[in-house]
Protein backbone atom coordinates (compact mmCIF):
# COMPACT_ATOMS: atom_id res chain seq x y z
CA UNK A 1 0.00 0.00 0.00
CA UNK A 2 3.18 2.12 0.17
CA UNK A 3 2.83 4.71 -2.25
CA UNK A 4 5.09 4.86 -5.48
CA UNK A 5 6.87 7.88 -5.33
CA UNK A 6 8.32 6.47 -1.65
CA UNK A 7 9.16 3.61 -2.55
CA UNK A 8 11.25 5.18 -5.69
CA UNK A 9 13.00 7.26 -3.33
CA UNK A 10 13.86 4.25 -1.27
CA UNK A 11 15.09 2.55 -4.18
CA UNK A 12 17.52 5.16 -5.10
CA UNK A 13 19.23 3.98 -2.44
CA UNK A 14 20.36 0.57 -3.39
CA UNK A 15 22.82 -0.81 -5.46
CA UNK A 16 22.62 -2.36 -8.72
CA UNK A 17 22.54 -6.06 -7.16
CA UNK A 18 20.11 -4.84 -5.15
CA UNK A 19 17.37 -3.19 -7.51
CA UNK A 20 17.50 -6.51 -9.69
CA UNK A 21 16.45 -8.44 -6.73
CA UNK A 22 14.08 -6.56 -5.29
CA UNK A 23 12.42 -6.71 -9.40
CA UNK A 24 12.02 -10.33 -8.48
CA UNK A 25 9.47 -9.87 -5.92
CA UNK A 26 6.32 -8.94 -7.99
CA UNK A 27 4.89 -7.23 -10.80
CA UNK A 28 4.89 -3.87 -9.15
CA UNK A 29 8.69 -3.91 -7.84
CA UNK A 30 9.93 -5.16 -11.12
CA UNK A 31 8.60 -1.67 -12.63
CA UNK A 32 9.32 0.36 -10.34
CA UNK A 33 12.98 -1.41 -10.32
CA UNK A 34 12.89 -0.26 -13.73
CA UNK A 35 13.05 3.16 -13.24
CA UNK A 36 15.01 5.00 -15.68
CA UNK A 37 15.76 7.83 -13.50
CA UNK A 38 17.58 5.52 -10.84
CA UNK A 39 19.65 3.03 -13.39
CA UNK A 40 20.54 6.76 -15.31
CA UNK A 41 22.24 7.28 -11.63
CA UNK A 42 24.14 3.91 -11.77
CA UNK A 43 25.50 3.93 -15.42
CA UNK A 44 26.37 7.53 -14.76
CA UNK A 45 28.69 6.43 -11.87
CA UNK A 46 30.10 4.00 -14.15
CA UNK A 47 30.13 5.21 -17.67
CA UNK A 48 28.94 8.26 -19.55
CA UNK A 49 25.70 7.88 -20.93
CA UNK A 50 25.95 7.60 -25.01
CA UNK A 51 24.26 10.52 -26.44
CA UNK A 52 24.11 12.95 -23.87
CA UNK A 53 26.08 15.95 -24.96
CA UNK A 54 25.87 19.51 -22.97
CA UNK A 55 25.00 21.92 -25.57
CA UNK A 56 24.31 25.45 -25.55
CA UNK A 57 21.05 26.49 -27.71
CA UNK A 58 21.93 30.40 -26.26
CA UNK A 59 23.06 32.68 -23.81
CA UNK A 60 19.21 32.58 -22.49
CA UNK A 61 18.56 28.87 -22.43
CA UNK A 62 21.98 27.76 -21.50
CA UNK A 63 23.10 24.37 -21.12
CA UNK A 64 20.55 21.15 -21.82
CA UNK A 65 20.05 18.88 -18.41
CA UNK A 66 21.69 15.45 -18.55
CA UNK A 67 18.82 14.15 -17.26
CA UNK A 68 16.46 15.21 -19.87
CA UNK A 69 18.27 14.15 -22.64
CA UNK A 70 19.17 10.33 -21.00
CA UNK A 71 15.44 10.65 -20.03
CA UNK A 72 13.59 11.67 -22.84
CA UNK A 73 11.55 8.83 -25.27
CA UNK A 74 13.20 5.88 -23.64
CA UNK A 75 10.91 3.28 -22.30
CA UNK A 76 11.35 1.67 -18.86
CA UNK A 77 14.26 -0.25 -18.15
CA UNK A 78 16.42 0.93 -21.09
CA UNK A 79 19.13 2.16 -18.66
CA UNK A 80 19.17 -1.04 -16.61
CA UNK A 81 19.53 -2.87 -19.22
CA UNK A 82 22.28 -0.30 -21.30
CA UNK A 83 23.98 -0.93 -17.28
CA UNK A 84 24.27 -4.69 -17.06
CA UNK A 85 25.16 -4.74 -21.39
CA UNK A 86 28.20 -2.92 -20.47
CA UNK A 87 29.05 -4.40 -17.79
CA UNK A 88 29.02 -7.63 -19.26
CA UNK A 89 30.88 -6.93 -22.41
CA UNK A 90 33.37 -5.11 -20.16
CA UNK A 91 34.14 -9.01 -17.83
CA UNK A 92 34.13 -10.50 -21.43
CA UNK A 93 36.78 -8.47 -22.66
CA UNK A 94 39.00 -8.38 -19.32
CA UNK A 95 38.53 -12.36 -19.99
CA UNK A 96 39.42 -12.16 -23.57
CA UNK A 97 42.42 -10.47 -22.60
CA UNK A 98 43.68 -12.89 -19.65
CA UNK A 99 43.14 -16.05 -22.67
CA UNK A 100 45.58 -14.70 -24.87
CA UNK A 101 49.14 -15.21 -24.18
CA UNK A 102 49.22 -18.86 -25.14
CA UNK A 103 51.38 -21.87 -23.77
CA UNK A 104 54.07 -22.70 -26.13
CA UNK A 105 53.71 -26.65 -24.06
CA UNK A 106 49.85 -26.79 -24.88
CA UNK A 107 49.13 -24.74 -27.41
CA UNK A 108 45.91 -23.40 -25.14
CA UNK A 109 45.59 -19.88 -23.25
CA UNK A 110 47.94 -20.06 -20.01
CA UNK A 111 45.65 -18.48 -18.24
CA UNK A 112 42.60 -20.00 -17.67
CA UNK A 113 42.62 -20.10 -14.25
CA UNK A 114 43.17 -16.53 -13.76
CA UNK A 115 40.09 -15.45 -16.77
CA UNK A 116 37.50 -18.09 -14.67
CA UNK A 117 38.21 -15.97 -11.51
CA UNK A 118 37.84 -13.20 -13.02
CA UNK A 119 34.64 -13.85 -14.09
CA UNK A 120 33.58 -15.98 -10.95
CA UNK A 121 32.70 -18.61 -13.21
CA UNK A 122 31.15 -21.76 -11.78
CA UNK A 123 29.22 -24.91 -13.53
CA UNK A 124 25.67 -26.55 -12.51
CA UNK A 125 23.84 -28.85 -13.93
CA UNK A 126 19.88 -28.69 -14.13
CA UNK A 127 17.88 -31.85 -14.21
CA UNK A 128 13.87 -31.91 -15.68
CA UNK A 129 11.72 -34.29 -15.06
CA UNK A 130 9.26 -35.07 -17.54
CA UNK A 131 6.06 -33.45 -15.79
CA UNK A 132 9.07 -30.41 -16.59
CA UNK A 133 10.32 -29.17 -13.15
CA UNK A 134 13.80 -28.32 -13.06
CA UNK A 135 16.46 -29.53 -10.27
CA UNK A 136 19.30 -27.61 -10.28
CA UNK A 137 22.30 -29.42 -8.74
CA UNK A 138 25.25 -26.72 -7.35
CA UNK A 139 27.85 -28.59 -5.11
CA UNK A 140 30.73 -29.07 -6.85
CA UNK A 141 33.98 -30.63 -6.97
CA UNK A 142 36.57 -29.21 -9.27
CA UNK A 143 40.00 -30.74 -10.57
CA UNK A 144 42.44 -28.51 -13.30
CA UNK A 145 44.53 -30.34 -15.37
CA UNK A 146 46.87 -28.64 -18.19
CA UNK A 147 44.13 -28.69 -20.23
CA UNK A 148 41.27 -29.93 -19.04
CA UNK A 149 38.76 -29.23 -15.78
CA UNK A 150 36.81 -32.05 -14.11
CA UNK A 151 33.77 -31.57 -11.84
CA UNK A 152 32.18 -33.56 -9.59
CA UNK A 153 28.53 -33.61 -8.21
CA UNK A 154 27.18 -35.39 -5.65
CA UNK A 155 23.73 -34.82 -3.22
CA UNK A 156 21.42 -36.88 -1.36
CA UNK A 157 18.89 -35.39 -2.76
CA UNK A 158 18.84 -36.69 -6.22
CA UNK A 159 15.21 -36.85 -8.22
CA UNK A 160 14.16 -40.36 -8.96
CA UNK A 161 16.34 -41.51 -12.36
CA UNK A 162 12.85 -42.74 -13.48
CA UNK A 163 10.88 -39.42 -13.73
CA UNK A 164 14.22 -37.67 -15.48
CA UNK A 165 14.17 -36.19 -19.13
CA UNK A 166 16.94 -34.46 -19.56
CA UNK A 167 20.37 -33.07 -17.88
CA UNK A 168 21.82 -29.52 -19.06
CA UNK A 169 25.28 -28.35 -18.19
CA UNK A 170 26.14 -24.70 -17.82
CA UNK A 171 28.33 -22.19 -17.11
CA UNK A 172 26.96 -19.79 -14.40
CA UNK A 173 28.63 -16.28 -14.18
CA UNK A 174 27.15 -13.45 -11.59
CA UNK A 175 25.08 -10.45 -14.03
CA UNK A 176 27.78 -8.26 -12.01
CA UNK A 177 30.45 -9.88 -11.22
CA UNK A 178 32.58 -7.56 -9.46
CA UNK A 179 29.59 -6.22 -6.87
CA UNK A 180 28.64 -9.72 -6.24
CA UNK A 181 31.15 -11.87 -5.05
CA UNK A 182 30.53 -11.85 -1.24
CA UNK A 183 26.93 -13.31 -2.49
CA UNK A 184 27.41 -14.92 -5.83
CA UNK A 185 24.83 -17.72 -4.98
CA UNK A 186 22.09 -15.43 -3.99
CA UNK A 187 22.86 -12.81 -6.40
CA UNK A 188 21.52 -12.09 -10.17
CA UNK A 189 23.30 -14.36 -12.67
CA UNK A 190 23.55 -15.51 -16.09
CA UNK A 191 23.85 -19.21 -17.62
CA UNK A 192 25.20 -20.47 -20.35
CA UNK A 193 24.46 -23.55 -22.03
CA UNK A 194 27.33 -25.90 -22.17
CA UNK A 195 25.43 -28.93 -23.49
CA UNK A 196 22.33 -30.89 -23.02
CA UNK A 197 21.92 -34.98 -22.82
CA UNK A 198 18.90 -36.96 -22.82
CA UNK A 199 18.48 -39.24 -19.44
CA UNK A 200 15.53 -41.23 -20.50
CA UNK A 201 16.19 -44.92 -20.69
CA UNK A 202 20.05 -44.06 -19.41
CA UNK A 203 20.98 -47.65 -18.96
CA UNK A 204 20.01 -48.91 -22.91
CA UNK A 205 20.59 -46.26 -24.51
CA UNK A 206 24.28 -45.28 -23.11
CA UNK A 207 27.88 -47.55 -22.42
CA UNK A 208 28.38 -48.24 -19.22
CA UNK A 209 31.91 -47.71 -19.10
CA UNK A 210 32.90 -50.05 -15.86
CA UNK A 211 31.86 -50.41 -12.25
CA UNK A 212 32.69 -51.21 -8.69
CA UNK A 213 30.94 -52.61 -6.21
CA UNK A 214 29.00 -49.55 -4.92
CA UNK A 215 28.25 -47.92 -8.59
CA UNK A 216 27.54 -48.29 -12.47
CA UNK A 217 29.25 -46.11 -14.92
CA UNK A 218 27.71 -45.10 -17.56
CA UNK A 219 29.08 -42.56 -20.65
CA UNK A 220 27.32 -40.22 -22.76
CA UNK A 221 29.30 -37.73 -25.12
CA UNK A 222 30.27 -35.01 -24.97
CA UNK A 223 32.21 -35.78 -21.88
CA UNK A 224 29.95 -37.00 -19.35
CA UNK A 225 30.05 -39.93 -16.77
CA UNK A 226 26.90 -40.75 -14.91
CA UNK A 227 26.90 -43.34 -11.75
CA UNK A 228 24.29 -45.34 -10.57
CA UNK A 229 23.74 -47.45 -7.44
CA UNK A 230 23.85 -50.62 -8.31
CA UNK A 231 21.43 -51.51 -5.75
CA UNK A 232 18.49 -48.82 -6.52
CA UNK A 233 19.61 -47.94 -9.86
CA UNK A 234 19.19 -43.94 -8.95
CA UNK A 235 22.38 -41.18 -9.61
CA UNK A 236 25.21 -41.25 -7.16
CA UNK A 237 27.44 -38.82 -8.69
CA UNK A 238 28.12 -37.08 -12.35
CA UNK A 239 31.34 -36.45 -13.68
CA UNK A 240 32.07 -33.99 -16.40
CA UNK A 241 35.18 -33.05 -18.10
CA UNK A 242 35.68 -29.94 -19.82
CA UNK A 243 38.91 -29.35 -22.56
CA UNK A 244 40.13 -25.68 -22.07
CA UNK A 245 39.29 -25.09 -26.02
CA UNK A 246 36.17 -23.37 -26.02
CA UNK A 247 35.42 -23.97 -22.22
CA UNK A 248 35.35 -20.14 -21.26
CA UNK A 249 33.62 -19.23 -24.66
CA UNK A 250 31.21 -21.98 -24.29
CA UNK A 251 30.66 -21.18 -20.36
CA UNK A 252 30.18 -17.51 -20.89
CA UNK A 253 29.55 -16.52 -24.39
CA UNK A 254 26.48 -18.44 -24.66
CA UNK A 255 22.97 -18.26 -23.83
CA UNK A 256 20.54 -19.97 -21.48
CA UNK A 257 19.22 -21.96 -24.23
CA UNK A 258 21.42 -21.65 -27.34
CA UNK A 259 24.83 -22.97 -27.31
CA UNK A 260 27.64 -20.76 -28.49
CA UNK A 261 29.23 -21.97 -31.72
CA UNK A 262 32.55 -20.97 -32.75
CA UNK A 263 33.24 -19.17 -35.65
CA UNK A 264 34.42 -21.17 -38.61
CA UNK A 265 38.36 -21.77 -39.44
CA UNK A 266 39.04 -19.81 -42.12
CA UNK A 267 41.82 -21.69 -44.41
CA UNK A 268 45.54 -20.19 -44.34
CA UNK A 269 47.30 -20.06 -47.84
CA UNK A 270 49.82 -23.75 -47.51
CA UNK A 271 51.57 -25.90 -48.85
CA UNK A 272 49.13 -28.63 -47.80
CA UNK A 273 49.08 -31.07 -50.55
CA UNK A 274 46.26 -34.23 -50.75
CA UNK A 275 49.12 -35.95 -52.30
CA UNK A 276 51.40 -34.88 -49.72
CA UNK A 277 49.12 -34.99 -46.60
CA UNK A 278 49.54 -33.72 -43.48
CA UNK A 279 52.97 -32.94 -41.58
CA UNK A 280 53.93 -30.81 -38.10
CA UNK A 281 51.36 -31.49 -36.18
CA UNK A 282 51.73 -31.98 -32.42
CA UNK A 283 50.07 -33.94 -29.94
CA UNK A 284 49.90 -33.24 -26.27
CA UNK A 285 48.02 -36.04 -24.45
CA UNK A 286 46.92 -36.57 -20.67
CA UNK A 287 45.39 -39.60 -19.04
CA UNK A 288 44.12 -38.66 -15.65
CA UNK A 289 41.31 -39.18 -12.68
CA UNK A 290 40.87 -36.17 -10.30
CA UNK A 291 44.22 -35.54 -8.68
CA UNK A 292 45.83 -38.34 -10.09
CA UNK A 293 48.06 -37.89 -12.89
CA UNK A 294 49.04 -41.36 -14.96
CA UNK A 295 50.63 -39.83 -18.50
CA UNK A 296 51.08 -36.65 -19.54
CA UNK A 297 53.07 -36.21 -22.97
CA UNK A 298 53.63 -34.32 -26.02
CA UNK A 299 54.18 -35.49 -29.72
CA UNK A 300 56.26 -33.38 -32.11
CA UNK A 301 55.85 -33.58 -35.63
CA UNK A 302 53.35 -35.67 -36.50
CA UNK A 303 52.80 -36.53 -39.85
CA UNK A 304 50.60 -38.68 -42.23
CA UNK A 305 51.55 -39.63 -46.00
CA UNK A 306 49.33 -39.79 -48.95
CA UNK A 307 49.20 -43.79 -48.45
CA UNK A 308 48.09 -43.46 -45.09
CA UNK A 309 44.80 -41.79 -46.47
CA UNK A 310 41.74 -44.76 -46.05
CA UNK A 311 38.03 -45.12 -45.36
CA UNK A 312 37.54 -41.39 -44.63
CA UNK A 313 40.15 -41.06 -42.55
CA UNK A 314 44.33 -39.61 -41.89
CA UNK A 315 46.03 -41.36 -39.99
CA UNK A 316 48.76 -40.10 -37.55
CA UNK A 317 50.83 -42.20 -35.63
CA UNK A 318 52.11 -40.97 -32.21
CA UNK A 319 53.37 -44.31 -30.56
CA UNK A 320 54.18 -47.12 -33.19
CA UNK A 321 54.34 -50.75 -31.87
CA UNK A 322 57.35 -51.31 -33.91
CA UNK A 323 59.25 -48.25 -32.47
CA UNK A 324 59.83 -49.43 -28.41
CA UNK A 325 62.00 -45.83 -27.92
CA UNK A 326 59.01 -44.23 -27.60
CA UNK A 327 56.78 -46.75 -25.44
CA UNK A 328 55.64 -45.06 -22.32
CA UNK A 329 54.81 -46.26 -18.70
CA UNK A 330 51.98 -44.82 -17.13
CA UNK A 331 52.49 -44.14 -13.08
CA UNK A 332 49.75 -45.65 -10.82
CA UNK A 333 47.14 -48.31 -11.76
CA UNK A 334 44.21 -46.81 -13.86
CA UNK A 335 40.81 -45.99 -11.75
CA UNK A 336 38.39 -43.15 -12.30
CA UNK A 337 38.05 -41.67 -8.56
CA UNK A 338 34.40 -41.00 -6.84
CA UNK A 339 33.19 -39.50 -3.81
CA UNK A 340 29.62 -38.36 -2.19
CA UNK A 341 28.76 -36.98 1.03
CA UNK A 342 28.94 -40.64 2.84
CA UNK A 343 30.84 -42.71 0.36
CA UNK A 344 33.73 -43.19 -1.99
CA UNK A 345 35.51 -45.51 -4.46
CA UNK A 346 37.68 -45.98 -7.57
CA UNK A 347 36.07 -47.36 -10.58
CA UNK A 348 39.46 -49.65 -12.15
CA UNK A 349 40.49 -49.18 -15.91
CA UNK A 350 38.33 -45.89 -16.56
CA UNK A 351 39.67 -42.66 -16.71
CA UNK A 352 39.74 -39.45 -18.39
CA UNK A 353 41.48 -38.45 -21.51
CA UNK A 354 42.45 -35.28 -22.66
CA UNK A 355 43.46 -34.64 -26.40
CA UNK A 356 45.01 -31.46 -27.73
CA UNK A 357 46.05 -31.90 -31.32
CA UNK A 358 47.76 -28.45 -32.65
CA UNK A 359 48.22 -27.90 -36.56
CA UNK A 360 51.53 -26.90 -38.48
CA UNK A 361 50.74 -22.90 -36.84
CA UNK A 362 50.13 -24.25 -33.83
CA UNK A 363 46.31 -23.80 -33.66
CA UNK A 364 44.15 -26.57 -31.73
CA UNK A 365 42.76 -28.67 -34.53
CA UNK A 366 41.04 -30.98 -32.72
CA UNK A 367 40.42 -30.64 -28.71
CA UNK A 368 38.49 -32.96 -26.48
CA UNK A 369 38.45 -34.25 -23.03
CA UNK A 370 36.19 -37.50 -22.37
CA UNK A 371 36.21 -40.43 -20.21
CA UNK A 372 36.95 -43.59 -21.50
CA UNK A 373 37.41 -46.89 -20.41
CA UNK A 374 40.22 -49.94 -21.30
CA UNK A 375 39.35 -53.12 -22.64
CA UNK A 376 41.00 -56.82 -22.17
CA UNK A 377 41.96 -57.46 -25.57
CA UNK A 378 41.60 -61.02 -26.92
CA UNK A 379 45.13 -61.28 -28.62
CA UNK A 380 48.41 -61.69 -26.82
CA UNK A 381 50.83 -59.84 -26.94
CA UNK A 382 53.74 -60.34 -29.73
CA UNK A 383 56.48 -58.36 -28.89
CA UNK A 384 59.44 -59.57 -27.54
CA UNK A 385 60.42 -57.25 -24.53
CA UNK A 386 56.20 -57.52 -22.97
CA UNK A 387 55.07 -60.81 -22.54
CA UNK A 388 52.13 -59.63 -20.67
CA UNK A 389 47.91 -59.12 -21.96
CA UNK A 390 46.95 -56.18 -24.31
CA UNK A 391 44.61 -53.91 -23.13
CA UNK A 392 42.85 -51.28 -25.53
CA UNK A 393 41.06 -48.06 -24.91
CA UNK A 394 39.17 -46.44 -28.29
CA UNK A 395 37.36 -42.59 -28.43
CA UNK A 396 35.87 -41.56 -30.96
CA UNK A 397 33.45 -38.30 -32.66
CA UNK A 398 32.67 -36.64 -35.60
CA UNK A 399 35.64 -35.38 -35.61
CA UNK A 400 38.15 -38.74 -35.66
CA UNK A 401 38.90 -41.39 -33.01
CA UNK A 402 41.64 -42.39 -30.62
CA UNK A 403 43.42 -45.75 -31.07
CA UNK A 404 45.62 -46.98 -28.00
CA UNK A 405 47.47 -49.84 -26.59
CA UNK A 406 48.56 -50.88 -23.43
CA UNK A 407 50.54 -53.33 -22.27
CA UNK A 408 50.46 -54.93 -18.55
CA UNK A 409 53.53 -56.01 -16.99
CA UNK A 410 53.02 -58.33 -14.41
CA UNK A 411 56.57 -58.38 -13.16
CA UNK A 412 56.89 -54.43 -12.62
CA UNK A 413 52.79 -54.06 -12.44
CA UNK A 414 52.48 -51.28 -15.09
CA UNK A 415 51.06 -50.21 -18.03
CA UNK A 416 53.15 -49.46 -21.12
CA UNK A 417 51.56 -47.54 -23.70
CA UNK A 418 52.65 -49.17 -27.11
CA UNK A 419 50.77 -48.25 -29.98
CA UNK A 420 48.99 -44.47 -29.90
CA UNK A 421 47.28 -43.62 -33.32
CA UNK A 422 44.94 -40.48 -33.84
CA UNK A 423 42.41 -41.05 -37.37
CA UNK A 424 41.17 -37.91 -38.01
CA UNK A 425 38.20 -37.18 -40.59
CA UNK A 426 39.12 -36.23 -44.41
CA UNK A 427 36.01 -34.02 -43.77
CA UNK A 428 37.36 -32.23 -40.58
CA UNK A 429 40.60 -31.73 -42.59
CA UNK A 430 38.74 -30.61 -45.76
CA UNK A 431 36.88 -28.03 -44.20
CA UNK A 432 39.92 -26.62 -41.90
CA UNK A 433 42.36 -26.24 -45.09
CA UNK A 434 39.68 -25.97 -47.98
CA UNK A 435 41.45 -28.55 -49.56
CA UNK A 436 39.77 -32.00 -51.00
CA UNK A 437 41.56 -35.08 -49.28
Amino acid sequence: SMPSEILLKVLSYLDAVSLLSFGCVNKRFYHLANDNGIWLKIYSSCFQPKGTIWTTKSEQTGTVSLDSVALSDRKPGYWKKEYIFKQIAAVKARVMRLVKPIDPYTGLPCRNKEAMKASDLSWIIILKDKSGKEHVMEKANLSFKDTSVTILWYSTNWPCLDVLSTLKLFGVMPLLPDQNRARSKNGPRRRSLIAEYQLANLTESSVAVGADKLVQLFCLNPGLLVGLWKEQNEIAFVVASLHYHQLLERSILGSATVQYALPPHKPVLDDVDPEYGLHDYSLHLDMHSGSCTYLCATFKSLFCRSGDIADGFLRLTAVSLKDDTKHLPLIGTLGLSWETDVFKGNIKDCYVMDVTLLDETGKPFWCFSAPVYMELSSRASNLFDYMGHIYTTEYEDSEGKVCVELVWLEETKEYFVVSLVLYISTKKVNNWYGTNY
